[in-house]
C-alpha cells in the first residue's frame, strides 16, 4: 500500500488549522477575509474596539431605534444586545461556523437574568433568519453562569464559557454538559510571572497557561465529555504552537498575522491528543465544592473577579455611546 503524503503547509497558519480549529478572537469584519477562521468571537472590550472603525458606528444608531420601538422597560438592556447581535451577524457573513456574543458580564451572579438575555440575543439572531446551531451565547464561568448554561443548553441553546481559570470551573462547565469552555491562557501567564512563578521568556510548554488548558483538555478526553476546550488569550505564538491539536484555540489578528508570517520548513507537531490523555480520577462537584475548590486557587480568584469587572467596565461605555442616541 502506497503511504499517505503529508500535505507540506507554507505556514504555521495553515499548519495549526490542519490540527485545530481556529477562531479569530476579534469584532473586525476584514481580519475575517484576510485570516479565514472557521469561527470567531466577540465581547464587549472586542466590541468596543470596532466601534471605533469605519462603518461600525451605523450599529449604534439602529440599536437604539430598534430599542425605542420595543416592548419593555429595559431600553438600554435592549440596545445593547442589538448591538452585539448586528456586529456578530455581520461577522457570520464572512465565517462559515459559529460566532460566540456576550451575555452582559454584570450579570455573571444572576441566573435568571442571563437566562432573560440568552433568549432575547438567540430571539434577536432569529429575527435575522440566522439558526441558533450558528450562535454561542458566552457567559462568564461562576457558579449562577454554569447553572444557567446547563439550563440553555438543556433548550438546545449552546454555551460558550469563559473567563476560565480553574480546573473546579473546567469540572463543573462538564458537568453541566456546556458546547465549549474559553480557558485563558494569556492572563494565567500574566499572573504568574507577575508573582515571579515563571519566566516570561520561560519554555511554553511549562507555561502555566498552556499546562492548565493542556491538563482539562487531558481531563475531558479521558472521560469522554463531549465539552470541547478552546485556549484562548494567548500572548505569543509560542503558546499557541503548545496547544497545536487543541479542540479550538482563538486567535487576535497580531498573532495570526505571526502565525501566517511564520514559514514553516516542517507542519507543526500535534502538542495535544485524546489518545494520551492521562490517567486521572473523575470528578464531581457540588455548589459548595466547586466554591471550595474554585476559592483555594488564587490565580483564578483575582482574574475571574478582574475578568468580570473589565468587560463590565467596557459593557458601561458602550451603555454611554448608546444613552446617547436613545
Amino acid at each position: 500500500m502506497t503511504p499517505t503524503k503529508k500535505t507540506r503547509h507554507e505556514n504555521a497558519l495553515e499548519s495549526l488549522k490542519a490540527l485545530t480549529t481556529v477562531v479569530a478572537d476579534t469584532a473586525d469584519f476584514s481580519a475575517m477575509d484576510l485570516y479565514k477562521p472557521t469561527d470567531a468571537t466577540t465581547n464587549p472590550s472586542l466590541v468596543l474596539a470596532a466601534m471605533k472603525l469605519e462603518g461600525y458606528d451605523k450599529h449604534i444608531d439602529a440599536a437604539a431605534e430598534y430599542a425605542k420601538k420595543a416592548e419593555g422597560d429595559d431600553k438600554l438592556a435592549i440596545a445593547a444586545d442589538h448591538l452585539f447581535v448586528a456586529v456578530g451577524n455581520q461577522v457570520l457573513e464572512k465565517i462559515p461556523g459559529r460566532i460566540s456574543v456576550e451575555c452582559d458580564a454584570r450579570l455573571s451572579y444572576n441566573k435568571a437574568e442571563t437566562l432573560k438575555r440568552a433568549h432575547r440575543i438567540i430571539n434577536l439572531f432569529k429575527e435575522r433568519g440566522v439558526d441558533k446551531q450558528r450562535i454561542l451565547i458566552k457567559i462568564a464561568s461562576t457558579w449562577e453562569g454554569i447553572q444557567a448554561a446547563k439550563e440553555l443548553e438543556e433548550e438546545g441553546i449552546h454555551c460558550n464559557l469563559t473567563l476560565l481559570f480553574s480546573f473546579a470551573q473546567a469540572v463543573a462547565c462538564a458537568e453541566a454538559g456546556v458546547t465549549l469552555i474559553s480557558p485563558f491562557v494569556g492572563r494565567i501567564f500574566d499572573w504568574h510571572v507577575k508573582k515571579g512563578n515563571f519566566a516570561k521568556d520561560g519554555s511554553s510548554a511549562e507555561d502555566p497557561g498552556v499546562v492548565s488548558v493542556r491538563d482539562i483538555f487531558h481531563y475531558y478526553k479521558k472521560h469522554g465529555y463531549a465539552t470541547q476546550v478552546m485556549g484562548a488569550s494567548f500572548r505569543n505564538i509560542g503558546q499557541i504552537k503548545a496547544l497545536a491539536g487543541c479542540d479550538l484555540l482563538t486567535i487576535a489578528p497580531s498573532l495570526l498575522e505571526n502565525l501566517k508570517a511564520n514559514g514553516q520548513t516542517n507542519n507543526l507537531p500535534r502538542n495535544l491528543c485524546s489518545e494520551e490523555a492521562k490517567n486521572s480520577s473523575k470528578v464531581s462537584l457540588d455548589e459548595a465544592a466547586f466554591r471550595w475548590e474554585h476559592n483555594t486557587d488564587p490565580c483564578a480568584v483575582d482574574l475571574l473577579s478582574n475578568g468580570i469587572v473589565r468587560f463590565a467596565n467596557d459593557a458601561e461605555k458602550l451603555d454611554t455611546m448608546l444613552k446617547a442616541k436613545l
